[in-house]
């Protein structure tokens, strides 16, 4: 039977909210994962990334290119292999969580989630503002006024409900078109931005240690692919199953890891010469400094529509979160509240707050510790062979298929919990040396001070649920499957 796409075509609203896609509306390939995560990643602001490595973990350039591509193809490959659960069950990341944690249980992952986009999003549109608001002086010498700094943010905003409200199939066609043309912006702007590079500085600099580069990938890795780790889901449920989960796990790991290996290398090269990049509290003015005046036009436009690129991926997954926590209204006007969110959270930012940037990014470097244990869960439950009943997904009332114990799966919410605790043992949250919002007693450790709590959040996490929960038969959790009444209440 041919494929209905009535509820994924480019230009109309995607009117599916988390439900399960039933077969025969599944489409498209895994190539589609290629575009998405390009376009999620060809932001100009990449190149902080790159400039860290050097200024502040001590390696040469050859060591920064190594970590870049193990960092970031490695932590999409994550991504990928996560996306998996999409093709097979049919619907988002955390509507998927469900059959893990409990319908209760679910509850804690997905707040935090939803936190956390929120947040990145609410950055992610200020610093387009900014990009914006110096383009608009640029072009026409215009002043950072009160009524400008909101229109900015409005246009911005717009944009992204735009794409992320009329839904997926909107967002896969934009993706690759927006790929081609802000991709050939980018690499216009890092052809002027290469011939800025003192050579013989970069070539002068000395190895660092290999504990640096181990550091290193690991810092990459939670600034890349860790953080869209609970997302990959949302754009593969359209997917038909048949697709094997290989090609989506290369299609995710080479299509971010080809703009961020050139993004980070680049910015590694420039602060090789210049540590300029990895000291600026705005890197968006910083990197345009470097740039010639006339360059300064299609610089920004790349930096806008990078920056857009990041922010209708993660706002269209907000939207399908917030649903998923129990908001009843149809998936765009979950899109709606959440860019509403934005735009309030850009106010606060840019006219109310003195330094804000500061205080909320600590805050949201904390969420990431029980994002990265909810990933080591999730990955453990999935090698073990779950498979997902449309019905049970969406059933949540008490005596469902992932009710569990009084809606709790126990095992998944313990080893959670274990992870954060474990993971936060060796986290520091900071804006500076005098102002530490939180410090765990191993955070002066290694592994602290190298930033690698996440990483202990998902080995602990995957470790505990490998320990405390039984491996699901199989086909319990299928539509087709028989359970006993054990392994329904597993």
């Amino acid at each position: 039977m041919a494929a209905s796409t009535k509820n994924d075509r480019v230009g109309t609203v995607e009117t599916r909210g988390i439900e399960p896609v039933p077969d025969s509306e599944r489409h498209g390939h895994a190539g589609q994962m290629f575009w998405t995560w390009f376009a999620a990643n060809i932001s100009i602001l990449g190149l902080p990334l790159g400039a860290t490595l050097v200024a502040f973990r001590g390696l040469n350039i050859w060591q920064a290119v190594l970590v870049a591509v193990g960092g970031s193809v490695g932590s999409f490959a994550l991504v990928g292999a996560l996306s998996i659960a999409g093709k097979k069950g049919g619907a988002p990341a955390l509507t998927l969580s469900r059959a893990v944690f409990g319908q209760r249980g679910n509850h804690g992952p997905t707040l935090v989630t939803w936190l956390s986009r929120v947040g990145w999003e609410t950055i992610t549109t200020t610093t387009a503002a900014y990009a914006l608001l110096a383009l608009l002086n640029t072009l026409f010498g215009a002043g950072r006024g009160t009524v400008l700094t909101l229109l900015c943010l409005l246009v911005f905003i717009a944009c992204t409900l735009m794409i992320s409200g009329l839904g997926h199939a909107t967002i896969m066609w934009i993706n690759k078109w927006a790929t081609v043309v802000f991709g050939v912006l980018n690499l216009v702007v890092m052809g002027f931005l290469v011939a800025t590079v003192d050579w013989s500085k970069v070539l002068d600099i000395p190895a660092g240690p290999v504990s640096g580069v181990i550091a290193g990938i690991g810092f990459i890795a939670a600034g890349t692919g860790i953080g869209w780790a609970n997302a990959g889901a949302d754009y593969a449920r359209y997917l038909p199953r048949t697709i094997p989960g290989m090609r989506l796990v290369r299609a995710s790991a080479f299509g971010a890891g080809i703009p961020l290996v050139l993004l980070i290398s680049l910015g590694s090269l420039l602060t090789a010469g210049d540590p300029t990049l990895a000291t600026s509290a705005d890197p968006v003015a910083a990197i345009n400094a470097m740039l010639p005046s006339w360059m300064a036009v299609p610089y920004l436009i790349a930096a806008f529509g990078g920056l857009l690129m990041s922010n209708h991926l993660s706002t269209y997954s907000a939207g399908l979160t917030m649903i998923t926590l129990g908001i009843r209204v149809p998936r765009a006007w979950a899109v709606v509240l959440d860019v509403v969110l934005m735009f309030l959270g850009g106010i606060y930012f840019m006219l109310v707050a003195d330094d804000f940037y500061g205080p909320f990014s600590t805050f949201l470097t904390l969420l990431a510790v029980p994002i990265s244990a909810w990933i080591g869960v999730i990955a453990v439950d999935m090698v073990r062979g779950r498979q997902y009943d449309p019905a049970g997904l969406m059933d949540t009332g008490r005596g469902g298929r992932y009710w569990y114990t009084g809606g709790f799966h126990l095992p998944a919410v313990v080893a959670w919990v274990a992870a954060i605790a474990a993971g936060l043992l060796f986290t520091k949250a900071a804006t500076g040396a005098d102002d530490v919002w939180f410090a765990g007693p191993l955070a002066d450790s290694w592994l602290g001070t190298n930033g690698l709590g996440w990483l202990i959040a998902i080995v602990t996490g995957g470790a505990a649920y490998t320990l405390l929960a039984r491996r699901p038969p199989v086909n319990a959790d299928s539509a087709t499957g028989s359970t006993t009444l054990e392994e329904a209440t597993r």
